[in-house]
């Protein structure tokens, strides 16, 4: 590009570098308002093009805007042997709008074949998406998967919205307006990850255990998987969390996320560190098991031969009544209620006792819901919403449901 060109904004120190990769779709001419605005808001931008958007425009359209020529090609010269390495390493931020549905399953794969994957792959900062396609594409479960694989990878998806698609069809597939893509890029360089940005979570998971003799314990079926689950969603939504967990299992949490784990035993060691966290938490969720009594233990391992021993239990402290004592008027509290029999009686009567801002409520006899189960099945209560009920699916999907409408409470101010 010519360094006379008046359309370029020269870099300044405070430039922030933008990445925009436009993939192969007829949105493709979006691109180019999408460019020209990064361009007015002071970006450097450096644009780079598949194969398959180069037959919906011109490459040496986005050159002539951009803040340098757009890049087509995987491979480099003598001045960029690697160019997808240094643009990945140089970003603040890569934008990717369009986003087919074939880049997405791409880059889900973790394929790098041409540009604007590979560059993808290369970089340590914010990647945000856009998809556009028709609607029967986008709402293809395969599309879906791959777009939950690339949100659980750390991507930032802005979803199409209904309007024309091409072919004269109307529905969901439609991409974002320019403005609205670009005000995402702004918001995200400011720290925003998602809905949950800024705000501060403990979440509790597991059953915990106690001690009768230093070999053996008292325990519940509680696995952990749900409270886990609960915090790989929540810091894909932004949130940073602290996780407390007393689960002798191993799940996988992504560790490049904003997730503390401390591992807790007994309820009594649960209850230490829940309480000294709650203060500077936004949102806690008590999604752990916790025993309801405890027992003095033995210091030797208690001998069958020595007959039945005689145990004396003593209530363990009630974590989430002292939480809601001691909240803050800003706090959303979570309670889990897992009920085998009375279902609705119950979880209405603990609502009741705790007046949690959401009651999780699961019916753990039957099959597949909750202890030991990839899925759960659970209703959402509340003093502020009609009851939920969400059928039997995976943890991480009853998680976004939770959060979700935790998030939908900080925005309403509903605290």
């Amino acid at each position: 590009m010519s360094s006379t060109s008046s359309s370029a904004t020269t870099p300044t120190p405070k430039s922030r570098h933008i990445v925009l990769g436009v993939t192969g779709g007829v949105a493709a001419y979006k691109s180019v308002l999408i460019l020209r605005q990064l361009m007015d808001e002071g970006y450097v931008v450096s644009p780079l093009m598949t194969l398959d958007a180069q037959h919906f425009i011109g490459a040496t359209t986005l050159s002539a805007l951009a803040s340098e020529p757009v890049r087509t090609s995987l491979y480099g010269d003598d001045v960029t042997p690697s160019p997808h390495t240094a643009l990945g390493q140089r970003a603040d931020l890569v934008l990717v709008a369009p986003a087919t549905a074939h880049f997405i399953a791409r880059l889900a794969a973790g394929l790098a074949n041409d540009i604007v994957t590979a560059t993808v792959l290369a970089t340590r900062a914010p990647v945000v998406i856009c998809p556009a396609m028709h609607t029967e594409m986008w709402e293809q479960p395969s599309v879906q998967e791959n777009l939950a694989t690339l949100r659980r990878r750390g991507v930032l998806v802005m979803d199409p919205v209904v309007g024309h698609l091409a072919g004269g069809d109307e529905g969901a597939g439609r991409l974002p307006e320019p403005a609205d893509i670009v005000a995402l890029v702004d918001h995200v360089l400011q720290g925003y990850r998602g809905p949950l940005s800024g705000k501060r979570l403990l979440i509790t998971a597991g059953g915990t255990s106690e001690a009768i003799d230093p070999v053996r314990v008292v325990t519940n079926r509680s696995s952990g998987h749900q409270g886990y689950a609960l915090a790989e969603v929540a810091a894909r939504m932004g949130a940073a969390v602290t996780l407390v967990s007393a689960s002798d299992r191993s799940f996988a949490l992504d560790v490049a996320r904003q997730v503390s784990l401390t591992k807790v035993t007994s309820a009594a060691e649960m209850a230490e560190v829940v309480l000294r966290e709650a203060a500077a938490a936004d949102v806690i969720i008590m999604a752990a098991a916790v025993s309801d009594f405890t027992v003095a233990p033995a210091t030797e391992k208690l001998k069958k031969s020595n007959g039945m021993p005689t145990l004396t239990w003593s209530p363990t402290v009630d974590i989430l009544a002292t939480i809601l004592e001691r909240r803050r008027s800003d706090q959303i509290i979570v309670g889990f209620a897992a009920e085998t029999t009375d279902v609705a009686t119950n979880a209405q009567t603990k609502l009741a006792e705790k007046p949690v801002d959401i009651l999780v409520v699961n019916d753990v006899s039957q099959p597949g819901v909750g202890f030991q189960a990839p899925t759960n099945a659970v209703t959402l209560m509340g003093p502020s919403f009609d009851p939920e009920v969400i059928g039997i699916t995976s943890k991480e999907a009853i998680s976004e449901r939770i959060l979700t409408r935790v998030s939908a409470m900080f925005e309403r101010g509903a605290q």
